[in-house]
């Protein structure tokens, strides 16, 4: 495809990829199938040896329910070596996330290595990922405005939220480069999974690899589920039949004229019904010597 006009907000050759590599359509749909979809993933990840799931104890979830799949298109920001003060008087921003949605397409995750306790996004980069028709965004860092990205279903996944700006304070270094991500490294075109449960990054080249493991992993579940089932509602008939039983049979002493109560008298008929393992008379029968 031609190469899209740049904005000039960071130099051209910190530009590693202009167009990363982007898993077929129906391999993003088959994930988005998967049931429980992070789990299910990190599940396939460790039986495969991959290292790369993320809890969300750590990179929290900003819209509940969210569920993402995309190919990551990677970030990097530092610290500036300026007070922020400077920047913000001066009006002049060294963020370069105005760039990173520029080469963004649809379907793709913003994965943002960047600072804690300082945003790396917020409610005016949302509204452009959403416009991009992005899948949503990682972020190594803080974000804030959570309400505007909420409000435009635009998903976050980041270490916390932080009112304090990061326009005066980061520089993006590099775009479409290797990123860290809670110590998982991640390259451009590594496919993105992320729930409520948590993070996954799947290596670009094992993508299929993990999709026909998860997959296998899922046919299996069901089809143990599915004899659980059976092996309930088995267990449920049988014990429906056995208290039916008892409520029809009649319970008999041992030997002739002796019941098993402190309570029944010689031809009453007795079953188990009282607390405690007692009996209670139920009604009247003949004791029968079973001698």
């Amino acid at each position: 495809m031609p190469q899209r006009k740049l904005t000039g907000k960071i130099a051209r050759e910190r530009i590693a990829m202009f167009d990363i590599p982007r898993p077929a359509e129906p391999v993003i749909a088959a994930f988005l199938a998967l049931t429980d979809l992070a789990g299910t993933v990190s599940d396939a990840m460790d039986e495969l040896g991959i290292a790369g799931a993320i809890p969300a104890a750590v990179l929290m979830p900003t819209l509940p329910g969210a569920r993402m799949v995309g190919p990551a298109l990677t970030m990097r920001n530092i610290m500036q070596s300026v007070p922020p003060t400077l920047g913000a008087m001066e009006r002049k921003s060294k963020q370069a996330d105005l760039e990173a949605h520029n080469l963004a397409q649809p379907g793709d995750v913003i994965v943002i290595e960047g600072v804690a306790g300082i945003s790396s996004l917020g409610g005016n980069s949302a509204t452009l990922g959403k416009r991009q028709g992005e899948a949503g965004a990682i972020v190594d860092g803080a974000t804030r405005d959570v309400a505007t990205a909420r409000r435009l279903g635009y998903p976050v996944w980041a270490r916390g939220v932080s009112l304090i700006t990061g326009k005066w304070r980061l520089e993006t270094v590099a775009i479409n480069a290797p990123v860290q991500i809670a110590g998982v490294p991640v390259s451009p075109g590594d496919l993105v999974i992320a729930d409520d449960n948590g993070v996954c990054i799947i290596p670009r080249d094992r993508i299929e690899e993990v999709l026909d493991r998860a997959q296998a992993l899922l046919e299996t579940l069901t089809a143990r589920l599915a004899a659980n089932a059976k092996e309930l509602e088995a267990a449920q008939r049988n014990s429906d039949l056995r208290r039916q039983e008892l409520a029809d049979t009649e319970i008999r002493a041992p030997f002739a004229g002796v019941v098993v109560s402190k309570n029944a008298q010689p031809g009453e008929m007795i079953s188990p019904v009282s607390a405690g393992g007692g009996f209670t008379r139920t009604g009247i029968c003949t004791i029968v010597d079973m001698d």
